[in-house]
């Protein structure tokens, strides 16, 4: 810590600090129905999960000694993983409702006026992010349980003006909002988009009549044609021969949530891979992949290039159809669940064939309205990418700041914070 000429208090300072350990049910009444908060309503940003709690009748003398109060910090001291250390810390900041904790947490409480709790709560959380738990982390049975006595007992907090401690608070809680925001909107465009994929699969663009058809509904100037009709799989060019070294996609360069497939290896020899072309839009058909949604298109600074044998690849025809429309039609969930009841094989190593894929029926409306429904589609894919690059660039942000703001390397007086609410405009 770099701090210089500031005090420094001790967690276990019971004149700054009191703890209690979490809630049992008990069984002798009077009882009270109280909302627990539990290690699976943890978050990493440390904000509460409300979103799964569980609602317990405890002992009402229990709850008396184990109630929540906002600016109260709660601890994970049993749990965690070998990725993921026990020692998170959320923070409360509800002002009604009944709330407790369970037994596999503890409550830490500001109790002197001289200390910010949302800075204590920085201050823990960045020791948490830093690693500084898994020293006082022990393992029992695949559990891993706090030492709370060793964890208190290491912690000295520096003793700020309550002026500056604010206005880190304020700081990095404006730029935990910015972030929010913008998983906000990516969770409403990606409802929308879902939404949006249903009514143009069914309804296309232009408020057309509908019929029925052997797929349902669908706009009665469009027919039903077979992936094999509509698209062609790409095959390696006779006597074509790719110079070493050879660029390489294995499935985990394949995407799971962006279009684009643009980094490879480079191998001195391929033993067995699919040849696929730049451009191909390249369907992973094995599980889980195939059920996750991996696919994506070929764009890399290479003509050709190998991939995993797990994929297939996929090329438009000229004048008949547009791969961004089967890229999308992929994508919708009965879709998948259709496609994903027809793979073959073994459990935990299934895989869709090709022949399964020629075969699936699929709408087809007129290229220009294929080319439309894809523009649409992929404008919604465009604001959801713009938004989780400026929720990275945030979160990278954010980590800084705790991070400098907490081990002293920087004060929050060399900082410009009066406009922080722009972070939304980054």
């Amino acid at each position: 810590m770099m701090f210089k000429n500031v005090i420094k208090i001790n967690l276990e300072d019971s004149n700054y600090f009191d703890f209690g350990n979490g809630l049992w049910k008990g069984k002798k009444p009077p009882f009270k129905k109280v909302i627990v908060i539990r290690n699976t309503n943890f978050t990493d940003s440390g904000k509460i999960n409300l979103s799964n709690v569980a609602v317990l009748e405890v002992e009402e003398i229990q709850f008396d000694k184990k109630n929540l109060k906002s600016g109260d910090i709660i601890i994970e001291r049993s749990g965690g993983g070998p990725k993921q250390p026990v020692g998170r810390v959320v923070f409360f900041d509800l002002n009604h409702g009944d709330y407790s904790f369970s037994n596999f947490t503890s409550r830490i409480r500001v109790i002197n006026q001289s200390f910010d709790p949302n800075f204590i709560f920085y201050f823990l959380h960045n020791f948490y992010q830093e690693g500084m738990t898994e020293k006082f982390q022990a393992h029992t049975t695949g559990i891993r349980n706090l030492d709370f006595n060793k964890y208190k007992e290491a912690i000295y907090v520096p003793l700020l003006p309550l002026s500056e401690q604010n206005k880190i608070t304020y700081l990095l809680n404006t730029v935990q909002k910015a972030i929010e925001q913008q998983d906000k909107l990516i969770r409403t465009t990606t409802e929308l988009k879902k939404a949006l994929m249903q009514k143009l699969f069914t309804e296309g663009t232009r408020s057309e009549p509908q019929e029925e058809t052997d797929i349902g509904l669908l706009p009665e100037s469009w027919d039903v044609a077979s992936i094999g009709d509509m698209y062609t799989f790409t095959k390696k060019p006779r006597g074509l021969n790719i110079q070493t070294p050879v660029p390489f996609i294995p499935m985990e360069l394949v995407p799971l949530s962006e279009m684009k497939i643009e980094n490879y290896e480079l191998r001195d020899k391929v033993s067995s891979g699919t040849y696929v072309e730049n451009g191909d839009l390249l369907l992973a058909k094995i599980t889980p992949s195939f059920e996750n949604g991996k696919q994506g298109f070929v764009s890399i600074d290479k003509p050709c290039a190998y991939a995993t044998t797990e994929v297939i690849p996929i090329k438009d025809i000229e004048k008949l159809s547009d791969k961004f429309y089967l890229f999308y039609y992929l994508l919708k969930e009965d879709i998948r669940n259709q496609l994903t009841s027809k793979m073959e094989g073994s459990t935990g190593r299934q895989r869709l064939s090709k022949t399964i894929l020629e075969q699936t029926l699929i709408p087809k409306p007129s290229l220009n309205e294929q080319k439309k429904i894809a523009e649409l589609l992929i404008s919604f894919d465009k604001k959801i990418s713009y938004c989780n690059k400026k929720k990275q660039t945030l979160t990278a942000l954010l980590k800084t700041l705790l991070h400098e703001l907490m081990t002293g390397q920087r004060r929050v007086h060399e900082l410009e914070f009066e406009k922080m609410e722009d972070f939304n405009t980054l």
